[in-house]
């Protein structure tokens, strides 16, 4: 198995303000000096590709920050694409995915520019430093162009664990779930060869996974849709889980949509394996303890003693967006670009990537 993620050359990581409460109102002053919408420019890209995930949007947005800015020395530029990152974490409910994304690619930069022929060392001109701004632009946009084929390549390792007669349980509407199933479909050459359990939650005001299933389906793939109860139900017809990840934190467990945990702990206590499918770029550098010690603030679990107006639908539609902590003893393997990892090698990784 493949255990290793290209990493860049040692550097002490930028260090980017803590947004320990992102739902609250404190939010992170937009970046000074240029006219630039970060914010406005992720959302752009969110809505122009649906295909597109919130860590890859997050770092094209950076890019084009790079291209619009008027900043004239390194120090200037990198203290841009800090402060315009913070701003766009403390802009969005749930930024685990895209933290990780956003300080990879601020990592990768810095690091691009200490490799020979950077333009990290030397004189400080003007000249010198357009050639270096255009530098860690060509290099931003080779950082994404990685990032979205990284997809391709998780489905290539991923469709070998399905084989005949395998019935996949998974949930969401994770995109690189979907491409390795849909790979995995295409290989069979048109012979059905496997099924799908797909889990749907009820707080989804929309269905997510909708697009997987019917893709799935187009294929000839026989798809079931159970609702979050029925898990434990259908576990003796399971081969394997397939889920995907927002986060792969440092000891190697994830964050997830709310209803992922639960499905470990089952797939656990059936003998069952469950995977993991995540790019590299939702490796985070978080070493949370518990379900409650995310840095991100939920309101899953609201007591009240008396009625406030709310429908049952709307308290449901509570955890809609919610997520929750996966321990790494219930993770049988990652699946990623680099190749399978078990879930002890994600904190070697993260220390070859960032240190």
């Amino acid at each position: 198995m493949a255990d290793r993620i290209p990493s860049p050359p040692s550097s002490p990581p930028s260090s980017t303000p803590p947004q320990d409460n992102p739902r609250a109102m404190d939010v992170a002053p937009e970046p000074r000096g240029d006219d630039f919408d970060i914010v406005a420019t992720y959302q752009r890209l969110l809505r122009e590709d649906r295909d597109l995930t919130m860590p890859v949007a997050a770092i094209e947005a950076l890019v084009e920050l790079l291209i619009h800015s008027h900043a004239s020395t390194i120090s200037e530029t990198l203290d841009l694409l800090e402060t315009s990152t913070a701003h766009l974490k403390s802009c969005v409910p749930n930024p685990i995915s895209l933290s990780a994304g956003t300080d990879l690619f601020q990592r990768y930069l810095i690091a691009s520019l200490q490799r020979p022929g950077g333009g990290g060392h030397g004189p400080g001109t003007a000249g010198d430093f357009q050639s270096i701004r255009a530098h860690l632009i060509s290099n931003g946009r080779l950082f994404v162009t990685r990032a979205k084929a990284s997809r391709a390549k998780i489905a290539g390792y991923g469709r070998h664990f399905v084989r005949d007669g395998t019935t996949v349980l998974t949930n969401g509407g994770s995109r690189v779930v979907g491409a390795l199933l849909a790979r995995a479909a295409d290989d069979s050459h048109g012979g059905v060869r496997f099924r799908v359990i797909h889990v749907r939650s009820s707080s989804q005001a929309s269905w997510e996974g909708a697009d997987n299933i019917f893709a799935l389906r187009s294929r000839g793939i026989p798809v079931a849709s159970i609702p979050e109860g029925a898990v434990a139900y259908s576990l003796g017809k399971v081969s394997m889980v397939i889920v995907g990840a927002e986060g792969v934190v440092e000891n190697g467990g994830i964050i997830s949509r709310l209803g992922t945990y639960q499905m470990g702990l089952l797939a656990k206590a059936a003998g069952k394996p469950f995977y993991v499918v995540a790019e590299s770029h939702k490796f985070v550098r978080l070493y949370p303890l518990s379900q409650y010690d995310l840095p991100i603030e939920q309101r899953v679990i609201d007591f009240r003693t008396e009625e406030d107006g709310s429908s049952p639908k709307e308290d449901t539609e509570k955890g809609a967006d919610a997520v929750d902590f996966t321990p790494p003893d219930l993770i049988s393997a990652l699946i990623t670009e680099a190749g399978v990892l078990t879930p002890s090698a994600v904190s070697e990784e993260l220390i070859k990537i960032w240190f």
